[in-house]
């Protein structure tokens, strides 16, 4: 408990609040009441939430995963598997120092399209072991299974469209695996699903998906549509010379079926 209140204190104190040679008493009374209902508001998860985050010693890392968890309504379980799966680690790789900062003092913004993107994506509450053989559409099958825990795992403001979506024109079918829409971006986001190592005419082919959605679907007031490849793997190399320098609406990444150890996470991150 001494621990909890050490970690979680008030930053502001009632002598911060008055000037110590005007204190009544009874103004003293009622800043020490105003103190305890902002610990009480303050405090807007369940006592084993916080006894999780206590164990958390990085500040920015700790205020993000209590800021989201209340954010999202997160249940422990929750807030343990995105813990688990280092979702702070993740969004932190693809940002400098102010906007890692950023995510302990405000926890995940969706302000501009790369906000959005993780990698890895961790998918172990499909239930696919690491090493099986399994076809495109069964993955795919299997995410719509756990759409909730792939909605959870995409992040804030995603609502599921359609899968396998059709677009057609002379004469020529093509079908999205998945179509979501973001409401804080106001935009589409395309999913492609690809066992194996990611190849260029994958990306060219997501282009073409992208291209069709920004010119016949999306409205004027909506956003450019943003296209994403999940891959087993991929080479940094292709897609950096397959897309423009300028790319905002293309991305790959890879996913995971199973939650890496500490070791094997390491070896991602550096990779």
């Amino acid at each position: 408990m001494r621990y909890f209140y050490l970690t979680y204190s008030i930053r502001q104190t009632l002598s911060d609040e008055l000037n110590s040679n005007e204190i009544s008493k009874t103004a003293s009374q009622k800043s020490t009441n105003s103190i305890q209902q902002t610990r009480s508001a303050q405090f807007k998860l369940s006592w084993s939430h916080y006894l999780k985050l206590m164990r958390i010693t990085d500040l920015n890392e700790r205020n993000f995963y209590e800021i989201e968890a209340i954010n999202n309504n997160w249940s422990l379980r929750e807030l343990q598997r995105q813990y688990d799966s280092a979702l702070f680690t993740r969004l932190s790789l693809s940002r400098d120092k102010e906007e890692i900062l950023a995510l302990g003092e405000k926890g995940q913004l969706i302000e501009k399209n790369k906000d959005l993107i993780k990698d890895p994506y961790i998918l172990e509450f499909l239930g696919l072991p690491e090493k099986s053989f399994y076809s495109e559409s069964d993955l795919e099958q299997r995410l719509i299974d756990k759409l909730e825990n792939f909605l959870l795992e995409l992040g804030n403001g995603f609502t599921f469209v359609a899968r396998q979506k059709r677009i057609t024109f002379e004469e020529r079918h093509f079908k999205i695996d998945l179509v979501f829409y973001n409401r804080i971006l106001k935009c589409f986001v395309l999913i492609d699903l690809k066992i194996g190592e990611l190849k260029h005419q994958d990306i060219g082919q997501m282009q073409v998906y992208v291209n069709y959605f920004d010119r016949e679907v999306k409205l004027e007031d909506e956003k450019k549509t943003i296209g994403m490849i999940l891959c087993q793997d991929k080479s940094e190399s292709v897609v950096k010379y397959t897309l423009p320098e300028n790319n905002e609406q293309i991305y790959a990444s890879k996913y995971l079926t199973v939650l890496p150890s500490e070791k094997d996470f390491i070896k991602i991150i550096q990779n």
